[in-house]
């Protein structure tokens, strides 16, 4: 095999690129020059002068800039490409407010595409307003956190995706990070190998990032693989190195194996349908159980031949209810959270944003990841409803009976307007009620929808706003038409929750657009 330098001297970047594809390229050191050269950062072909405008430039001045741009024909996909690039070369992963952000990215994208043209690009500047302001607050602006990494050499008669994840166990940084370029050849070689360290800790954030990252490869091309996963192996060496990490999360690692070993999961995929009542009742014993019983509950379905998506919808149910059943902060946590709020990084939230992850991952990695993202979705809800606070079994979820009563005198051409004012005034009780009103008609979602995601766009949502709209569209278009309204009353509960605490930059971008 040749030698790097060797191999540099007969093969220019672009027959690289050509190869490998920009992304990895940019990853591994390529860029205009020949390689060998050593850059000291990331290029990303075409699309570096946005991304590094993005970098640059405060969001005052950003934003009026991306709208004239917008206006002589730069396209929304590539604003929302830069500044997922950006986002990753300035923070790799490491930066709270940078990776919540990264994870708004493709919803916001998303959420583009349910407005009009002339509203189209709100969701979009709202998050580049975000990521702008943030990459110069933390001093990123020509600071990279993402530099060129060369591919280890992988030992041999091993698999690669254990190598990855004794590496980052090993809370080695550079070793975990060069075993990732060499395994990251394709973009599904380096979604499924680094879900064997993302598997290690079963926390919100570590689930929702490469899930969020992978959402972005379709919005900004596959090619970018590397560079956005390669986050998450940095996000899991530094969750390593926390003490709680190890302690928490330790069973867990002894749990996966065994399920997969006791029940023969590795070599099955079911195809069985479920009732609507078995889906439900398997949604109840995962919000009961232990965590450990619920994961066995999940392998368990999986081993009687049950079709990953009805596990997976039993999962997100029983996260669902983590929402409905909220009593609510019981203390301030900060400007925009008050005491009675559900929204932000909520346990509902938290909960239903990492259970469509897990359900969302299983559903396009191989068989392995397939079983054991669905073991570990189950795992956390029930970890979170008996781990991180409050009486969720004896709360009762909403809406409440009074609630329901209190609107059933409500005309039916009145709900909507009732629903806008429920959220103006931050009513969660009515919003919830209004909603499951609503639902008993069988109506069309798209009407409700609407409504909450303006109040998405417009309000600031504590980092949570765009992904968590993005979770119940997802859930509701993919849950059985029994349970699916369940989701959208947990958006009305979290929608009214959220209002009344403006986005930074919303109100600029509407003037400059004219809206």
């Amino acid at each position: 095999m040749l030698q790097r330098r060797e191999f540099l001297r007969n093969v220019t970047t672009g027959a690289v690129v050509a190869s490998v594809g920009s992304g990895m390229a940019a990853d591994l050191g390529f860029s205009a020059a020949f390689a060998d050269e050593g850059p000291e950062r990331l290029a990303f072909g075409r699309l570096e002068p946005l991304v590094g405008l993005m970098q640059e430039t405060p969001a005052a001045r950003l934003i009026p800039m991306l709208v004239e741009r917008l206006r002589q024909g730069t396209q929304l996909r590539e604003v929302v490409a830069a500044a997922a690039l950006a986002n990753a070369r300035s923070f790799g992963g490491e930066d709270y407010i940078g990776f919540h952000t990264m994870m708004a990215m493709g919803p916001a994208f998303h959420m583009a595409g349910e407005l009009p043209e002339a509203r189209r690009a709100l969701p979009v500047l709202k998050i580049v307003h975000r990521n702008s302001s943030r990459i110069q607050d933390s001093g990123h602006a020509r600071s990279d956190t993402l530099r060129p990494v060369r591919p280890a050499r992988l030992p041999e008669g091993r698999p690669g995706a254990d190598v990855l994840r004794d590496s980052v166990r090993q809370r080695n940084l550079d070793e975990a990070e060069g075993n990732f370029a060499a395994l990251a050849g394709s973009a599904d070689d380096a979604f499924n190998n680094v879900l064997h360290a993302v598997q290690d800790g079963c926390e919100v954030h570590c689930v929702v990032m490469p899930y969020r990252a992978w959402d972005l490869l379709g919005i900004i091309g596959r090619d970018n693989a590397h560079t956005l996963l390669r986050q998450s192996v940095r996000y899991c060496v530094r969750a390593e190195r926390n003490q709680h990490t190890q302690r928490v999360f330790g069973p867990v690692r002894e749990m996966v194996p065994r399920l997969l070993d006791q029940h023969r999961l590795l070599t099955r995929m079911g195809t069985r349908q479920a009732e609507d009542a078995w889906i439900d009742e398997l949604s109840r014993t995962i919000f009961a159980a232990t965590p450990a019983r619920a994961a066995d509950a999940a392998a368990a379905a999986l081993a009687e031949g049950f079709h990953p998506n009805a596990v997976g919808d039993a999962i997100t149910l029983a996260a669902n209810q983590l929402v409905l059943r909220d009593n609510g902060r019981a203390r301030v946590e900060g400007p925009n959270k008050p005491i009675g709020s559900i929204h932000g990084d909520s346990i509902g939230v938290h909960a239903c944003d990492s259970a469509n992850a897990w359900r969302n991952m299983a559903r396009i990695s191989n068989p392995r990841n397939r079983a054991v993202c669905l073991i570990l979705g189950a795992w956390q809800v029930a970890h979170d409803r008996a781990e991180r606070g409050g009486n969720f079994l004896t709360w009762e979820p909403y809406p409440r009976a009074e609630a329901r009563e209190a609107i059933r005198s409500v005309a039916a051409d009145r709900l909507l307007p009732s629903l806008e004012d429920a959220i103006r005034n931050r009513d969660q009780v009515r919003a919830a009620a209004i909603v499951h009103r609503v639902s008993e008609g069988n109506p069309s979602p798209r009407p409700l929808f609407d409504l909450m995601l303006r109040t998405a766009i417009s309000e600031d949502g504590a980092l949570h706003a765009e992904k968590f709209y993005r979770t119940v569209s997802e859930e509701f278009a993919s849950t059985r038409p029994a349970f699916r309204w369940r989701h959208l009353i947990a958006l009305a509960r979290v929608t009214a929750s959220q209002h009344g605490y403006a986005a930074p930059g919303h109100a600029d971008a509407c003037r400059l657009l004219g809206v």
